[in-house]
């Protein structure tokens, strides 16, 4: 499979592909990665690759010509047709499913964005696909770049030693939700400070030891992604009974929530474990929608800060949450409270519920 890299930072990519897996896939030809300058294709002295964006606003956005010139340049010179992707933050979100559909491909060309994001006629009409590795904002595509390469290649004939292991990852599953995390895994010393290794692992009975990691893997999927496990689907050797599920989620499920509703305003404890120390940190603001049921439910939390609005997504049963408190009761009809995004200051406000 060839990859291709759309960057006006070229140099960025001398050190993340040329240690481990990807290093040795390249050497044996299993892959190939060609970075490309988005500034070999300007016409001016200055190599200029990007413009103030109209009707005003601030930052740059890169220009539609030399994207449209080094696309199409790329795809004659290769002889084929790449799977042209535009790496930004307002993408679909990549997955493990987007990694096993992508590893299917000859050719992947990448496009970098950068500043403030890029000419709307490239999402439009060059690229095939428009994606994101995470609800977060990078400085440019480049990190996003590597982190697609390095998760297809994973899937690619040849470039791991043990082909089974892409297989038996976290994720892997479904790629999203209904996926499971992998169970914990251990190796020598067995006794490690006092930390021992399970009993079962040492026993030498492999269907225990298969059993044990079946139900390790699903206790550490609720403890750290409760989401997953509401979309669980049994496959890929995981036979796993209604009643081992049930179990597990009624051991995780928190039952000390109190009652509140998208009005309310709700104060947030989330642990923060800084090296061997743990605090808790509050967050304090109005709830604005409640999503799903069972162990995926989370809450959508909004307050303003310094004049800025600020929100942030809870799963209410994840372990990070110590505990949750109701400030106050808000006086509301509608279920999602998006609307209130767009409100400042008194307008803002919403009357209490007696």
């Amino acid at each position: 499979m060839i990859f291709h890299v759309l960057t006006i930072f070229p140099e960025f990519f001398a050190g993340p592909f040329e240690h481990g897996v990807i290093k040795r896939a390249r050497d044996t030809g299993a892959l190939e990665i060609r970075i490309h300058n988005l500034r070999d294709w300007t016409s001016d002295r200055h190599k200029t690759v990007d413009d103030r964006p109209f009707g005003g606003g601030e930052g740059m956005l890169l220009k539609p010509e030399p994207l449209f010139l080094a696309v199409e340049s790329v795809g004659q010179a290769s002889g084929l047709s790449p799977k042209i992707v535009l790496l930004s933050a307002q993408g679909r979100l990549f997955n493990q499913q987007v990694a096993n559909e992508y590893s299917h491909l000859t050719e992947l060309l990448l496009i970098c964005g950068r500043y403030e994001g890029v000419d709307e006629r490239v999402a439009e009409h060059l690229a095939d696909d428009e994606l994101s590795i995470g609800n977060y904002v990078l400085s440019g595509g480049e990190l996003a770049a590597a982190v697609v390469i390095d998760s297809v290649a994973r899937l690619l004939p040849g470039v791991l030693g043990n082909e089974s292991s892409a297989v038996f990852e976290s994720f892997q599953e479904g790629g999203h939700a209904g996926a499971m995390l992998d169970c914990p895994q251990y190796t020598r010393p067995a006794d490690f400070r006092g930390w021992k290794v399970p009993d079962v692992l040492l026993s030498g009975n492999h269907e225990e030891i298969r059993r044990w990691r079946q139900r390790a893997a699903l206790e550490k999927t609720a403890r750290l992604r409760p989401d997953l496990i509401s979309g669980y689907n049994v496959g890929l050797g995981f036979q796993m009974t209604n009643a081992l599920l049930t179990k597990v989620i009624n051991k995780n499920k928190r039952t000390d929530t109190p009652e509140f509703r998208p009005g309310d305003t709700i104060r947030v404890h989330v642990k923060i474990k800084e090296g061997d120390k743990e605090r808790l940190q509050a967050f304090e603001g109005t709830m604005i929608a409640r999503n799903n049921t069972g162990m995926g439910e989370s809450i959508t939390v909004r307050k303003v800060s310094f004049g800025q609005g600020v929100e942030r997504i809870f799963p209410i049963h994840a372990r990070v949450i110590d505990h949750i408190d109701v400030v106050r009761t808000g006086r509301v009809r509608r279920a999602k409270l998006y609307y209130l995004r767009g409100l400042k200051g008194k307008a803002a406000r919403l009357r209490e519920r007696e």
